[in-house]
């Protein structure tokens, strides 16, 4: 392997002194604009690259930030991840980004190789199988700040970003009971992640505040995979009395499902109004058009972003608030209107 060229090398070449070459490559003022020149054109010629890791490692900083996701395969992930790129890059920071592929161990895993890193801070969406943080506890110590988003779980030492998952559930549920909807399958993820669980609490609280029953046969765990919304149409298919209302925590998942239920001879929202979670591009895909809860992934990411780096300039202290409510949207289309 070819040895890396080093300001030494240059500065040998040219007869000038180390400090003298490392001025000029950073434009000091001091440095005239034709030895710059000449110096800036050497090191190019040289093939001489700036060890950036190494000059920020002197001022105790890498300037980067870690990132650890469930699964990058997400239309709603890839959306925040667009947010955090877009203020990372303009404040001048890198992004490591990892996924934990559901699993706590992974997400383990990640951690130990971000703090190895070094990253200057980090921001994490939970795996849905984490029971605690104590994964992160190196970072709490050596004070290397942390925000949640999405998935999270109560901590001191973090700020969580979310939306009122209790709440959107709530307003999903109502929605199909004001189209008229009177028996309501719930299809969430799993209720260790605040997510589901909340939102499954919204879907309980409207149907008892209407008076509807909470069905157990009505309320279905999954991994909201393509598969699951298949399975769950088709058990649907074999109930004596099969749910007028759908309320399903994932579009893809939803999306999925709708498909089978046609092909299972349902109509839509004839026979089952439906309602998604996120407002993915295939909500507006699926034929009808999908009713869904607008999750605001780019500004999710952002604002993430945003307080993190904010955080480690001095600007905002991360600490001073646990938990930051963004808005969400009830969007009404043609797949549960029938009103």
């Amino acid at each position: 392997m070819e040895k890396e060229t080093t300001i030494y090398d240059i500065a040998r070449l040219l007869n000038l002194s180390a400090a003298t070459v490392s001025r000029a490559l950073n434009d000091h003022p001091a440095i005239n604009s034709l030895t710059k020149q000449l110096i800036k054109s050497k090191a190019l010629e040289m093939g001489y690259r700036s060890n950036t890791f190494a000059s920020n490692l002197r001022r105790q900083q890498t300037k980067t930030i870690g990132v650890i996701v469930p699964r990058l395969d997400s239309s709603f992930m890839s959306t925040v991840l667009a947010g955090m790129e877009k203020v990372a890059n303009e404040a001048n920071y890198n992004l490591i980004i990892s996924q934990s592929l559901e699993s706590a161990r992974k997400e383990m895993a990640n951690a130990k190789t971000m703090y190895t890193s070094r990253v200057d801070g980090l921001l994490v969406s939970l795996a849905s199988d984490t029971d605690n943080l104590d994964h992160f506890n190196t970072f709490f110590r050596k004070g290397i700040p942390m925000i949640l988003f999405d998935r999270v779980m109560s901590q001191k030492n973090c700020t969580n970003i979310v939306i009122d998952n209790l709440k959107a559930g709530y307003e999903a549920t109502t929605h199909l009971i004001e189209q008229g909807c009177r028996r309501i399958m719930h299809v969430t993820g799993g209720i260790k992640r605040n997510v589901y669980a909340d939102r499954l609490k919204g879907y309980k609280v409207a149907l008892l505040e209407h008076e509807l029953p909470v069905e157990e046969e009505l309320i279905r765990l999954t991994n909201l995979t393509r598969q699951d919304g298949i399975d769950v149409a088709n058990d649907i298919a074999k109930m004596p009395l099969p749910p007028d209302g759908l309320f399903v925590t994932s579009d893809f998942c939803a999306a999925s499902c709708m498909r089978a239920l046609k092909k299972n001879g349902f109509s839509i929202p004839g026979d089952v109004s439906v309602v998604g979670f996120n407002n993915d591009p295939i909500s507006q895909l699926v034929e009808p058009n999908l009713t869904t809860i607008h999750y605001p992934g780019q500004e999710m990411g952002e604002i993430a972003a945003q307080s993190l780096i904010n955080h480690l300039n001095g600007l905002l202290r991360i600490n001073t608030t646990n938990t930051i409510l963004l808005n969400y949207e009830l969007i009404v289309r043609e797949s549960s209107r029938r009103t």
